[in-house]
Formats: structure tokens, sequence, C-alpha cells
């Protein structure tokens, strides 16, 4: 049954037994809201300086497009070299049997294997019934799911049907589970906004209440997972989960993320869109196999209820909710927060439509709203300020892995395109001097980097095609064309789906314009 809390946040939430922090935020000399418009207004610099170097100081402008240009080759190369470590990696945990594992390593402070508890929050806005059902019966399948599992179905008030539709999957899956509520998140309550983040935040404090202070389970043995509505767990996840909950000395300071694979409707969206789905899928692998990243949650992803009460819970008047949870962690437990790989992918639904030009605009506002995520940059800098006793170094790590692809994206993509064409352009000599004079060497470093581009593209999506599920329907002479078409298509299709939402959500924090939460159509 649905639970309602009166919506109002502890400043000062206990940890344990002598221990407190601070919730609230502290005063800064520099108010967040100026942070937030940095990116935007760098890359509307970079506007400014590609269009005036071009005429004041063509070659030198030429050359520092050069520069991004072969530092993204080279990025997207790592990236290749990453992706393949991780695909083995996944190959390597799928043949594991973690109960065994368990049983030969877990060290003498490690949980029970029996005392862990999984709470599972399923946030959801006038998704189909059949899209949560099959969620539900993959969920039902995990391992002992009917002994260790808790299902939340949070619900949102806003959605006419939604106390009906949660109360029909209560009733059908109560057997599934060891429990399985729903929540209702009322709509208009103080500083919210309607978004998965203050969804989930309602959840959470509701079913803590339910299984710890009224039910008696230990805080300390339930890890909280949330999830887009539509995820497909792999069969091994929470098998696997338990065995690195229980086994890790640090549970109570780390979050735990598998790769995405959008794949779970792979072959009911447009052929012309899989490529780009495919080279999203790459990267996500990529930043969790190297080692030499700092890994950041997204979209679906788990921590201890333990961490989770002592930060707050989530905050409800953010869009980005993985990263803002996952910095605020970081911070109010003095940087050492960290996030654990989990190599067992799951399943999410790409964006679709009616038709190509639907689609296309469903992926465009979808990508849009991750580019909300801009916004944390100004809180990661605002965040830096207020905590000085953070070792520089670390710190500096969290806000370079929250801002290089955010730069790069915006003002590193004007500097890359006007810069690399409007000096060439609006100086005929500079073109024939780099194509047949003496600096044919920049032309070259450039044809090498756009080449390489555009191989790794290729081999983002071989990689892609040999992990795909099994056709649902065979395939046809018009898709075989889009996929070939899509191949010459894929710079353009970045800029269109990457590059330009980037920038207008860049844009609009600058000039402090909301962005409204909608739920994207992937089915």
């Amino acid at each position: 049954m649905p639970y309602q809390t009166s919506g109002v946040r502890r400043n000062n939430v206990q940890l344990g037994v002598g221990q407190s922090i601070w919730t609230g935020s502290a005063p800064t000399a520099i108010p967040e809201r100026v942070f937030d418009g940095l990116p935007g207004c760098i890359t509307w610099l970079s506007l400014l300086l590609s269009v005036v170097g071009a005429v004041a100081f063509p070659r030198l402008l030429l050359l520092i497009a050069v520069a991004f240009t072969l530092y993204s080759a080279l990025r997207f190369a790592v990236a290749g070299f990453a992706n393949v470590l991780g695909l083995r990696k996944i190959r390597r945990w799928e043949a594991t049997n973690w109960r065994e594992t368990y049983r030969q390593s877990a060290p003498p402070d490690a949980l029970a294997w029996d005392d862990v508890h999984h709470v599972v929050i399923i946030p959801n806005y006038k998704e189909p019934e059949a899209v949560l059902r099959r969620t539900l019966d993959c969920l039902a399948a995990q391992h002992e799911a009917g002994q260790r599992m808790t299902i939340v179905l949070a619900m949102e008030a806003a959605e006419d049907t939604s106390i009906a539709k949660a109360e029909t999957l209560v009733a059908d899956y109560t057997h599934a589970f060891a429990h399985i509520y729903y929540t209702v998140h009322p709509r208009g309550l103080p500083s919210e906004m309607q978004c998965k983040s203050a969804n989930q935040a309602w959840a959470a404090r509701w079913v803590k209440r339910r299984l710890v202070d009224e039910l008696g389970y230990c805080l300390d043995h339930i890890l909280v997972t949330t999830m887009d509505a539509d995820t497909l767990w792999h069969p091994q996840h929470f098998y696997a989960l338990t065995h690195l909950f229980a086994v890790n000395p640090d549970r109570y300071l780390r979050f735990w993320q598998s790769p995405i694979r959008y794949h779970g409707n792979i072959w009911e969206i447009n052929p012309l869109m899989r490529l780009i789905n495919a080279y999203s899928s790459a990267l996500e692998l990529a930043y969790l196999a190297a080692p030499w990243m700092m890994p950041m949650p997204m979209s679906s992803y788990s921590l201890s209820l333990r961490l989770l009460e002592s930060s707050g819970f989530w905050d409800t008047d953010v869009i980005a909710d993985e990263w803002h949870m996952f910095i605020k962690s970081f911070f109010l437990r003095d940087g050492s927060v960290k996030l654990e790989r989990v190599f067992l992918p799951f399943l999410a639904q790409a964006t679709t439509g009616e038709n190509l030009w639907e689609a296309a605009r469903n992926r465009y506002q979808q990508t849009l709203r991750h580019a909300w995520g801009t916004k944390e940059v100004g809180f990661t800098l605002a965040k830096l300020l207020e905590h000085p006793e953070i070792e520089f170094l670390r710190g500096f790590r969290l806000f370079f892995r929250i801002s290089h692809d955010i730069f790069l994206a915006g003002a590193g993509w004007v500097i890359i395109t006007l810069g690399s064409q409007l000096p060439l352009l609006l100086n005929p000599p500079l073109l024939q001097q780099i194509t047949s004079g003496e600096d044919r060497w920049i032309f070259l470093l450039l044809q090498i980097a756009f080449g390489l581009v555009s191989i790794l593209g290729i081999v983002f999506w071989a990689q892609d095609v040999v992990v795909r599920p099994p056709r649902t329907r065979p395939q046809t002479f018009m898709e075989r064309v889009y996929t070939l078409i899509s191949f010459p298509l894929l710079p353009v299709m970045t800029v269109i789906f990457v590059s330009l939402p980037t920038i207008q959500a860049q844009t609009r924090l600058l000039m402090g314009v909301p962005l409204q939460f909608r739920v994207t159509r992937k089915n």
C-alpha cells in the first residue's frame, strides 16, 4: 500500500554511533548559479574565437582544431581498446559461480550471504503495463528473488491510472518476491520537480520506514538498486551483486554499475539509428572497463541503504540523478565514495517513434535531457569550494571526469568543426598551402584523425552486432540500405544527436532557462 510522508528533509542525518554529517548547503563565495553557466559561456566563447580567429590568425586556429581532432581520435582509439577489455571481462564474469566464489574467498568481515537483502526501486510514469510486466518477469527470474528481493513500484500521482495499474501488478507478482509494494509520489510538493530523482527519493524513504523501522530489517544489510522501468538485468546480476556487496569492506562507501546495451528493442528501432546506439553502448562499456578512467553511475545502479540515508537520499530538484547522487555522496564522505564495476551488461531500450522523423526527434530530446547533466559541473565546482579539506587530486579527478565530455561535446565540437573549416573557406591561400604546400602535414593529420574515427565507428558497430539478441524478424532490403548509409552519416548523426542538444542544454543553463523532465518514447 502507498505510504505518504511529510516530504520534509532532515539536515542532520545519523551515520553511526557518535558520527553525523551535515547535508544542508553551506554558503559559498561564488553562487552555484554562476558555475552553471560556465560550460555554455566557454562554448560561446569558442564560437567567437573560431569566427575571429578565422580572420585574425587562421593558421593558429587551424592548428588548435587539428590538436582537438587528434585528441578526439586518440580518445576513440583508447575507447576501442578498453571496449575489447570490457568484452573479455564480461565473458569471464558470465562464467563465474558467485556463490562458490563467495564460499572460497569471503573475508572474515564479510556479511553472511543470507543476510543481504535487495531493494529494487522502479520509478515510472505512464509506462505501459506490458513494459512493467516484462521488467518484473526479469527481476522474478533473478537469483533467490523470492527470498531476498523487495520491489517498490514508484508511481506518480500525476498519472491518473497509476494506482490501479500498481495494485494489479502487486497482486499478480506478490508470490514472486519477498515483498512487493507501490508508492505514489504526490505532485506539486514545494521545491520539487516532477522527475525520476524526486520519485525515487519518495519511494526510498518509504521503504526504509517499512523494512527497517516496521519489519526490523537491518539497515546495514540492504542494498538499494534504482532502475529505469525498461531495464532488463543480466540473469546473474543480483547473484553477483550479493557477493560483491557482502565481501567489500567499504560496502557503505560504494556504488555499483553494470554496462548498458541498448538492445531491449534493437529490432524495433530504425536501422539508421542503430549505429548511434552502438556507439553509445561502446563508450559506456569503455568507461567502465578502462582502469585509468573514473566510472560514474548511469541509468540503473546500486548503493547501500546506509549510504543513501546518510547522504540525505536523492535531491528532488535535479534531472541527472545518477551523477548528482554520486557527487553529493562523494563530498559528504570526504571523497571516499567510489564506483565498483559489475561486468554483467543490462539491456535498455533505445528511443523510437512512428517514423524516422519522430524517432530522431525523440532521440534528440533524450540527449537534451541527458545533457542537463552539464549542471553537475557547477554543482561539483561549488562542492569543491565548500570542502577544501578534500585532497586536491581526488577532487580534481572527479571534476575532470564530470566536465571532460561536457566540454568536448560543446566547446570542443565548435573548435573541431568551425576551427577546421572557416580558416580554409576564408583564406584560399592557406587551403593551397596545406593541400600542396609546406603545411601538407596539417592536412595529413586531419585525414588520419577523421579516418581513425570512421574506422572505429565501424569497429564499435561490429562489436555491437556480435552481442545483439536474436532477430525477431528477417532483415529487409531497406534495412541493409539504411545500415550502409549510417556509416558515412555517423559524423552528421553525432552532431545532431550529441553536440547540438549538448550546446542547447549548456545555453539554457547559461541563460537560466529551466528544462522540464519528459519521458521519452521507447516502444
